[in-house]
């Protein structure tokens, strides 16, 4: 399974389906922001980052300009990675509180990071078209983490969109009328594969820079809905902050 979610990260990388985010991406890349000017951008798509056995998904829109883009780790590089990992490290699902480029040793334990778009969109808006095309990325990553994943934490309305049809498709039965995003939503998914477990999906308001400076988000509820999912999952979340993993299996630099 290393090698096959490996080979998927590699040929998600090299992907050059939506000409709009090529050119935006590489444009990006090329320019530079005045702060960044020594970096050598990633300017491609951004694969997903976490142990290829991971018991417990994260699912939202990651890919910043200069942040994902940037680094070529998702949620990296910019604010909303400040958040969502702070809140990992501090339940005991990641090595330490920042995440700031690939080689930074930063381990997620049993957790894998992924995204419904893998490309730094203009406006970080992706159209409709755009996130349809990225999904199969999306459900090959899922199919590939089946055998061992028993939640998923999905971020923001526009993830949980994309995310559904996704799970749908990668081996998950999802309820009709489907369940509408709320942070704090919760729904339970049946496996339409033989073997497969059940899934527990948990729905959760981004870590965008605007939900937590305007309260709508803050840590103590990212924390929540972590806590909850790796639960769900059969991980070991902390009781308290703390600084240690959660779980032994699964570490990946």
């Amino acid at each position: 399974m290393d090698d096959d979610l490996a080979a998927l990260d590699l040929r998600i990388s090299e992907c050059r389906a939506c000409p709009r985010l090529v050119a935006w991406r590489e444009e990006v890349a090329r320019v530079k922001r005045a702060a960044f000017a020594d970096w050598d951008y990633w300017g491609r798509p951004v694969p997903g980052f976490g142990p290829p056995d991971a018991r417990l998904a994260v699912v939202g829109l990651a890919p910043a300009a200069h942040g994902g883009n940037r680094t070529g780790r998702m949620f990296t590089g910019d604010r909303s990675g400040d958040v969502l990992y702070a809140a990992l490290h501090e339940v005991g699902l990641a090595s330490q509180p920042v995440s700031t480029h690939r080689g930074d040793g930063l381990e997620l334990y049993g957790v894998r990071v992924t995204a419904p778009v893998h490309c730094a969109p203009p406006e970080n808006r992706p159209t409709p078209l755009e996130r349809d095309t990225c999904r199969t990325w999306l459900v090959q990553e899922l199919a590939l983490l089946r055998p061992t994943v028993r939640a998923v934490v999905v971020l923001g309305a526009f993830g949980w969109q994309a995310a559904l049809p996704a799970l749908a498709a990668a081996g998950w039965t999802v309820p009709r009328p489907r369940p509408v995003f709320s942070h704090g939503a919760r729904v339970r998914l049946e496996p339409t594969v033989p073997g497969a477990a059940p899934l527990e999906v948990f729905g959760c308001f981004h870590v965008s820079q605007r939900n937590v400076f305007t309260g709508k988000l803050t840590p103590a509820m990212l924390r929540e809905v972590l806590t909850a999912a790796a639960t769900e999952a059969g991980l070991r979340p902390a009781t308290e902050p703390r600084g240690g993993p959660a779980d032994a299996q699964g570490r990946q630099a």
